[in-house]
């Protein structure tokens, strides 16, 4: 009697990728971010803004993508590559075009396809991006501030940027305190960094899947849902302070309605966090801290 050879099906491979995907979008996100200002033109303009599409206005623009996605590119790769040091099957960075937004891109995210084996593996593929983006941005920041100019802002009706801890020091660093009636108005370079810090405060907030949400999770375990439910209650506080904080209040009220607060358990809970990790988890904390600010972004009406 003679038995049939047994059969194994072989898992599928990890970190297989859509190139051309990834590709386009990375091309299509350039373009927008590149040529942000007469996009902006041709939506509220239309045809009246097609003269602005020039090479001279395109060069100019890569002053302000070419840090942006570098930055967002460096977020992104931090988590990639930690993934790749623990087995945890995840994609290439997807970029997000968004013509007639004001930063000209939604960002850009992984796709993480396995749960996490452990709250080590959790923590530093979570902790990866941050602190990767925050370190590309540190330079980005100096240079652009260094770049930047102050004028008068007398009869002046625009957006004013909120000041982080960090671009306050870097400012005072490079140009020092700006005269009564002036303001500093910001070079490319240093516009892209000033998004870049948003991007990682608002990363850092530990809410539900939120990079800071990974991290609290890691720190605290199954008591992670109060600090989520306390950073809701939070942001839709900032919402009465400013209306920036609308569509963060309301993306995270979609998160926790179809995801809930609780995290999804890693695979082996049982290794707690080491001294090392927990010293990582407070420098998380004071890059959210010099990172954040509470009106990010408010008309400004000059007198």
């Amino acid at each position: 009697m003679s038995f049939p050879p047994a059969t194994y099906e072989l898992p599928p491979p990890k970190f297989t990728h859509r190139y051309r995907t990834h590709i386009i979008l990375f091309v299509l996100t350039f373009i927008t971010t590149t040529l942000h200002d007469p996009i902006q033109l041709l939506l509220l303009e239309g045809s009246a803004a097609l003269p602005y599409f020039t090479w001279p206005v395109f060069r100019t623009g890569l002053w302000y993508s070419v840090p942006l996605l570098t930055i967002l590119g460096a977020h992104e790769m931090g988590h990639y590559l930690a993934c790749r040091k623990y087995g945890v099957d995840a994609t290439l960075p997807y970029f997000i075009p968004a013509p007639g937004l004001l930063t000209g891109t939604f960002g850009a995210v992984i796709r993480i396809r396995e749960r996490f084996p452990t709250p080590q593996a959790l923590f530093d593929i979570a902790v990866a991006g941050p602190i990767a983006g925050f370190v590309v941005l540190l330079p980005f920041l100096i240079w652009g501030m260094a770049m930047s100019e102050m004028h008068s802002t007398q009869g002046i009706v625009s957006l004013r940027l909120g000041d982080p801890l960090l671009s306050k020091a870097a400012a005072w660093i490079t140009l020092g305190l700006p005269p009564e009636g002036q303001d500093i108005f910001l070079h490319p370079i240093a516009y892209a960094a000033w998004w870049g810090l948003l991007v990682t405060a608002l990363n850092l907030m530990p809410f539900g899947q939120l990079d800071g949400g990974h991290i609290s999770f890691a720190v605290f375990g199954a008591r992670a849902r109060y600090v989520s439910l306390g950073t809701l209650g939070v942001t839709l506080l900032l919402t009465l302070w400013s209306r920036s904080w609308i569509s963060v209040a309301i993306m995270m009220l979609v998160m926790a309605s179809f995801l809930g607060v609780r995290h999804p358990q890693v695979l082996d809970p049982d290794q707690p966090l080491d001294a090392r990790r927990k010293a990582v988890a407070v420098l998380a904390l004071v890059i959210f801290v010099v990172c954040f600010t509470p009106v990010p972004i408010e008309l400004f009406f000059g007198k």
